[in-house]
């Protein structure tokens, strides 16, 4: 089949729905139909399909998403090599910092949470593994955009845009990549109030021949990582921990 081939609209309809579900706390066929603009009847069977899969499941006359998903998605989480070597550098900054550290990868132009680790005085952001932000939005994501070619880093704009979160977000394509040749220069990003306000981020890239394999961030009250002592702090911890895990990235099996 040409790589050009356009999707097959039954499977792309099926995973319309799981998004709809996934977005809703549950719908209705008739709910979802509209939703579509597709015959109820029709709604109807893709739902009893997804549901003889296991992936929805119809609970007092509304369908919601099964715990399927899940189980799909901490596979993929625990097979990941990069996590495997992270897990414990992570949990070392966090004891040590008592703040959120996390590890974010690129997928399909966004930054992906692969794991997060929660310290005694961090933040409370309703952060999950696999939850996706706009890469041009917090440190991590920047950090990322900074070790891509560069007709990548245009293919990500072109499609994604740079969406405001707050006031701060950067929006301007020649800001974000003076800044992007920042970060390459000084091997670490540092922002705050840009993807939430009154929070902060510090972060450096996870690096193996060159290579971005994704980014570990610190994730801290904006007052705090303002802070100068306190953020230089922070910045030595964080790339150190890359530096960690880069090196036993490239000796794990």
């Amino acid at each position: 089949m040409p790589h050009n081939a356009p999707p097959l609209k039954t499977v792309q309809r099926a995973f319309e729905i799981i998004e709809i579900l996934w977005g809703q706390s549950g719908a209705t066929p008739s709910e979802l139909a509209i939703q579509l603009d597709v015959p109820q009847s029709t709604i109807y069977d893709y739902l009893q399909t997804l549901q003889s899969m296991g992936y929805v499941k119809r609970v007092d006359g509304e369908y919601r998403l099964s715990y399927k998903p899940l189980t799909i998605g901490g596979r993929i989480k625990y097979r990941s090599r990069l996590f495997r070597v992270a897990q414990s550098e992570l949990q070392q900054v966090v004891a040590e910092t008592g703040e959120v550290a996390d590890i974010n990868v690129e997928d399909n132009g966004q930054a992906v949470i692969l794991h997060y680790e929660r310290g005694e005085q961090s933040l409370d952001l309703g952060m999950y593994p696999g939850m996706r932000t706009p890469l041009h939005t917090h440190a991590a994501g920047k950090v990322i955009l900074a070790h891509l070619p560069e007709v990548r880093v245009d293919d990500i704009i072109d499609r994604h845009g740079l969406e405001s979160m707050t006031d701060q977000t950067i929006t301007s394509v020649k800001t974000l990549k003076d800044e992007l040749e920042e970060i390459r220069t000084d091997g670490f990003a540092m922002d705050w109030n840009q993807q939430v306000s009154g929070m902060g981020t510090i972060a450096a890239p996870i690096l193996v021949d060159g290579d971005i394999l994704g980014a570990i961030s610190i994730v801290a009250p904006s007052d705090r990582v303002q802070n100068e002592p306190y953020q230089e702090q922070l910045q030595q911890r964080v790339r150190e921990a890359s530096s960690t895990i880069s090196i036993n990235y490239q000796y794990s099996q």
